[in-house]
């Protein structure tokens, strides 16, 4: 379970780029951060990562606040995984060293049997093991980036919009590869999507934000029919 508590941070001292974020997602849920450009989105998993630090508020997993801890202790002892929205997979590598990276700290025999699981999980992987992710379509290195961070089996996982830069073809196998690994992994999801309905239809729950807090938020199956969402999210009023 992820809880962010009126959480303040940016990039500068200046300037606060989240203003007072409180948002969470239970365990097996999956849960959308929804919101125009610059409205905190990233900010926030970034926070929530490790990446930056709050000002103010809390991050708690779990219970445990580690608003203070660093990405690769979160990693390894807060079982977070996270997967940014650009240069997300090691183009110079082949898939099956991705693969490794992911699960680096891992000992080797556990390392071998959960990439085979992984590699039966996404067949496309299994295919290609051996060449280098440069090979791999925009789509194909979205489930590589996904089964990357799958690896040491996170219970959180961050995603930066996954769906960036696909096709439509390609968005919906990358959506099922979503909704896939809540079911199979039982992990807690928490992901910013711009593709705004595509990632309702896949969700439990979302935020909408503006302006580094959140404006509305409820089950994502009324969000889908509710005019106040193409508001904030699409900076017009329903017609």
């Amino acid at each position: 379970m992820i809880v962010v508590d009126q959480a303040v941070a940016g990039y500068t001292p200046e300037v606060d780029i989240l203003r007072g974020m409180s948002v969470r997602a239970d365990a097996g849920e999956i849960v959308t951060l929804l919101g125009p450009n610059g409205c905190g989105k990233s900010t926030l998993l970034k926070t929530i990562a490790g990446y930056l630090t709050p000002r103010a508020g809390r991050v708690l997993i779990e219970g445990q606040d580690v608003s203070a801890m660093p990405v690769h202790r979160k990693i390894r002892q807060a079982g977070l995984g996270f997967v940014p929205q650009t240069e997300n997979v090691f183009t110079a590598l082949t898939i099956r060293e991705n693969l490794q990276v992911g699960g680096h700290h891992l000992e080797a025999h556990g390392a071998r049997r959960r990439m085979d699981e992984l590699c039966v999980h996404y067949p496309v992987l299994a295919r290609k093991l051996d060449a280098p992710a440069a090979s791999m379509s925009g789509g194909e290195r979205q489930i590589l980036a996904l089964a990357r961070a799958l690896m040491p089996r996170p219970r959180l996982l961050l995603l930066d919009e996954p769906s960036a830069g696909l096709s439509p073809k390609m968005l919906q196998e990358v959506f099922e590869a979503v909704r896939l690994i809540r079911a199979q992994e039982g992990v807690c999801i928490l992901m910013v999507e711009q593709n705004a309905m595509e990632a309702l239809r896949i969700s439990d729950r979302a935020y909408v934000l503006s302006m580094g807090t959140v404006a509305l938020t409820g089950e994502a199956a009324a969000l889908m029919t509710d005019p106040q969402v193409r508001e904030l999210y699409l900076g017009g009023r329903a017609a």
